[in-house]
């Protein structure tokens, strides 16, 4: 095969300003394709039936559900466990309801957000950190520091607390 070298580097020098910047993203997409093959669902002949498609979308088809047994098995019951997973599939109409039964106490928040940020670092585990940022809608460096944070976090738990704890007060749940 004849290569066209300069074809190349004027298409490249459209995109990236120098040959390190090019040489980073062959590494970067080289090494994209070693994580895990992320879940995907096919679904045919809804035939109208929203609510249990949007159901299936929302529990991840079941992934988000083994997630949470995987990962709360031995310390939650299975209604707390229920309760959990309705909190991820429809947390506006589950966070209106503990409301209302006045159960939405700073511990349960901390709790809360403790569990959420270790599901979430199950599920983008197999995606780079830039794609889970891209993904957050609101809180983006936030919840990489909260994503992110070693299992030992040593000196930064004061850190990592004040983080969680500032998210609850400024969000007013009290």
């Amino acid at each position: 095969m004849n290569y066209n070298k300069e074809g190349y580097i004027k298409l490249l020098s459209k995109t990236f300003k120098n040959e390190n910047e090019v040489l980073e993203e062959i590494i970067n997409l080289q090494a994209i394709l070693e994580l895990p093959k992320g879940t995907e669902v096919f679904l045919s002949d809804i035939h109208g039936e929203y609510e249990p498609f949007l159901h299936v979308l929302n529990n991840g088809a079941g992934r988000i559900r083994n997630k949470i047994d995987f990962s709360y098995k031995d310390i939650l019951s299975l209604k707390e466990r229920n309760k959990l997973a309705t909190l991820i599939y429809y947390p506006e109409e589950k966070l209106n309801q503990i409301k209302e039964k006045n159960e939405n106490t700073k511990k349960w928040y901390r709790d809360t957000i403790s569990r959420l940020i270790e599901i979430c670092r199950m599920a983008g585990g197999k995606y780079t950190r830039s794609k889970v940022r891209k993904s957050v809608p609101k809180f983006k460096y936030i919840m990489d520091e909260l994503l992110h944070a070693p299992e030992d976090v040593g000196n930064k738990a004061e850190y990592y607390e004040a983080v969680i704890n500032s998210v609850i007060e400024l969000r007013n749940c009290r």
